[in-house]
């Protein structure tokens, strides 16, 4: 998956940053109806009733400037950018043929861990103008069934039943360029010293390191609004300071 997803990786981006920029302006947030599933507009595709990994809380143990993150398996909707595979192929039927080969793919829903108030997780802001941290994107990353209750390098103790492993290309942030932020998933009650992962010094692509599956600020309240046709209260951590 080095060459087509890598490139599809940095489309995800440029779309991220318009959809954060169009949130920024004044999206709808509404009570979640978890029944709807709304048809994707432009670019982006839901797959169905299928069995997918969640990856975006997770965290991510770098190995060779590659991350690998311990992502949810889920059932039901998801979202993602379609990746075109040939004829009749995209993500949707790459996922459905991985239930028989021993993997799945990385796609988007919300996860119930940073839903207001009872959520343990939130959404952290990483400020454009000083954020040069790494972090992880995994939509449409190719998972590893067969890590599913196993020791896999970084990670201190074994899977759990329902956690498999994904491989996931990383993006660096650059505040000499950057428009807008990012958001990375952390504990909530928001801590302050969790924002050290917006830093280079902490998140970076050195064999070892540790970061956070992440998405230009935005991304992840647009595409619920996309699957579920609504957006409920979720937990989020400002920058200090405030936007910027």
């Amino acid at each position: 998956m080095r060459e087509m997803p890598g490139l599809s990786f940095r489309v995800l981006r440029r779309l991220g940053v318009a959809l954060g920029l169009m949130l920024a302006i004044g999206a709808p947030v509404q009570a979640r109806d978890a029944g709807a599933e709304a048809a994707a507009p432009g670019p982006f595709k839901i797959c169905k009733d299928q069995t997918y990994a969640l990856c975006a809380v997770a965290s991510c143990f770098v190995y060779n400037a590659v991350s690998y993150c311990t992502c949810d398996v889920k059932s039901g909707g998801s979202i993602s950018l379609p990746f075109r595979l040939g004829r009749g192929q995209d993500v949707c039927t790459v996922n459905e043929n991985g239930a028989q080969n021993n993997y799945m793919v990385s796609t988007f829903s919300l996860p119930d861990s940073v839903l207001a108030p009872g959520g343990t997780q939130a959404l952290y802001d990483c400020k454009a103008s000083t954020s040069d941290g790494a972090y992880a994107q995994c939509d449409g990353g190719i998972c590893f069934t067969a890590s599913e209750g196993q020791t896999f390098p970084g990670s201190g103790k074994p899977l759990e039943k329902g956690q498999v492993i994904c491989s996931c290309p990383n993006t660096v942030a650059d505040p000499a360029t950057a428009r807008i932020g990012y958001q990375i998933a952390g504990p909530y009650p928001c801590q302050d010293s969790f924002f050290r992962n917006c830093s280079s010094r902490t998140a970076n692509t050195k064999t070892g390191s540790t970061v956070y599956v992440g998405a230009p600020t935005g991304t992840a309240t647009f595409l619920t609004q996309r699957l579920y046709g609504s957006v409920p209260p979720i937990n989020r951590c400002p920058a200090p300071g405030g936007p910027g």
